[in-house]
């Protein structure tokens, strides 16, 4: 067997800290006071699964390429079909099942990641996970796919030494309102230290455009014991919910919806459009006038039970109808659109924008929003923070131009650090670690330029690493 290099690495110490000697001085300085400060995963979406049944990873396909929509979306790109690549098909049909056949078809196209966030992300934990000291390639694919295999079979690459050993302090998944917790329950039950909490995501019984909307409210009263046949009954069955899922850890909820579109209708008005909604009668602009007005009542919600709201709008979800119906729902076709906030978020913040008690979370997949519209609403209401850089902007240029269009405005104290959302447990740390060099380039380049004093900058990176989301998501 081809044995792979494990004794040097082949990563650049200094990779993304700025080029001059001046900047790069500071900004390693900074970088080492902060690189290994424990990890907050507020929001992604991990299986629990993994932390509460802490069985080996299946092999290096299913751990990188399979489960991974950046990976295969970019495979997808070139004319790779996703069977090939081991994506289970809606109808069951026939997929490739061989796993180290999937990772040479990955190793033959690694080249196509070439300057991508991806390949920080890969190539990070190809070294730092798995103490590779090569890139990969075509060549070295079967030799790669040993040492990883062989690692997996080991207790410390087991889930649980895995969150351990990568320094994390606590992570959030994220749930459906139906879900029933169990894996949850059993990491509680476990006598396990390590800190796994769920996240609220009611969209399944919030959007009147979710698939199965009717059946899944019916479900949703069962769960509760209220009448989810009553506008009354609806909104007391969010609160069981959401308090059922507190009781389970939660700390935030979260909200995916295709626009950030707030209303803050009459109570019989919002009544009347949820009997449509449950009779699937509701025509394209109700029911986003329903979703709107949901998100002020999951506002007004978290004000009582103390829960942090994100919202996470723009996203084109499913754009390939092809790949939906093939692979169903979150399989990597998802495309960002353009969204406006200071107009849609004005019946919210109108209603709860000026409490200080109450943090919402704003994302966006539309930089152009950034310095025109989200920093200057996030640098007035007190209840407003800035998530992150996210999904396609989540890379050293993304981490970039957030921190120059909002700083300005905003500062750095209005917004949350930064988080990973991801479903690729092995790069919780490499997209941390990307994160902590962008933003200590940034403080670097503040310093030498003369617009932040050098004592200032540790404890602002330290924030921007691990206070600032710790504090903001109640961790």
């Amino acid at each position: 067997m081809t044995q792979i290099a494990t004794e040097a690495k082949f990563l650049s110490e200094d990779r993304l800290l700025p080029a001059d000697p001046a900047s790069r001085s500071i900004a390693r300085a900074l970088y080492d006071g902060v690189r290994d400060l424990p990890i907050i995963s507020p929001h992604g979406h991990t299986d629990p699964r993994w932390f509460a049944e802490n069985a080996p990873f299946p092999d290096p396909a299913q751990l990188f390429v399979t489960p991974d929509h950046y990976v295969f979306r970019m495979l997808a790109s070139q004319g790779i079909a996703l069977p090939d690549l081991g994506v289970p098909r809606v109808d069951g049909g026939a997929i490739e099942a061989d796993p180290r056949k999937i990772w040479r078809l990955f190793a033959q196209n690694y080249h196509l990641f070439a300057a991508t966030p991806s390949r920080l992300w890969l190539d990070h934990s190809f070294q730092e996970v798995f103490g590779i000291g090569e890139r990969l390639s075509a060549a070295n694919a079967d030799a790669y796919y040993d040492h990883i295999a062989d690692c997996l079979a080991r207790p410390e690459f087991l889930p649980r030494a895995l969150f351990e050993r990568f320094g994390i302090e606590a992570i959030a998944t994220t749930e459906s309102p139906l879900d029933e917790l169990k894996w949850h329950k059993m990491i509680a039950e476990s006598g396990w230290s390590g800190r796994v909490v769920t996240a609220y995501r009611p969209d399944p019984v919030l959007d009147p455009d979710f698939e199965g909307f009717p059946e899944n409210i019916e479900r949703f009263g069962e769960l509760t014991g209220e009448d989810t046949a009553t506008w009354e009954g609806y909104l007391a069955a969010h609160r069981a919910r959401r308090a059922f899922f507190k009781q389970h850890g939660a700390t935030s909820t979260d909200h995916g919806h295709p626009t950030a579109r707030t209303e803050d209708l009459p109570q019989a008005d919002a009544a009347a459009l949820y009997e449509k909604a449950r009779a699937g009668r509701l025509a394209p602009d109700e029911a986003e006038a329903f979703r709107g007005h949901m998100l002020t009542e999951m506002a007004r919600m978290s004000l009582e039970d103390g829960l942090v709201m994100q919202i996470h709008p723009g996203a084109r979800r499913n754009h390939s109808g092809p790949v939906m119906a093939a692979h169903g729902r979150d399989k990597g076709f998802d495309i960002p659109g353009r969204t406006d906030y200071v107009a849609a978020l004005k019946p919210l913040l109108d209603a709860v924008g000026m409490r200080a008690d109450l943090t919402v979370v704003l994302f966006t997949l539309d930089e152009t929003s950034y310095a025109r519209e989200l920093a200057p609403l996030a640098g007035a209401y007190p209840a407003l923070r800035l998530g992150p850089a996210w999904w396609f902007h989540d890379s050293p240029e993304g981490m970039r131009r957030f921190r120059e269009m909002t700083t300005e405005t905003a500062g750095f104290y209005n917004t949350v650090g930064f988080n990973d959302d991801t479903r690729a447990f092995c790069s919780i740390p490499a997209r941390h670690d990307v994160a902590r060099r962008v933003d200590c380039a940034y403080l670097a380049g503040l310093v030498t330029a003369g617009r932040l004093d050098e004592d200032e900058a540790p404890q602002i990176a330290h924030d921007l690493a691990y206070k600032l989301a710790k504090t903001a998501y109640k961790l």
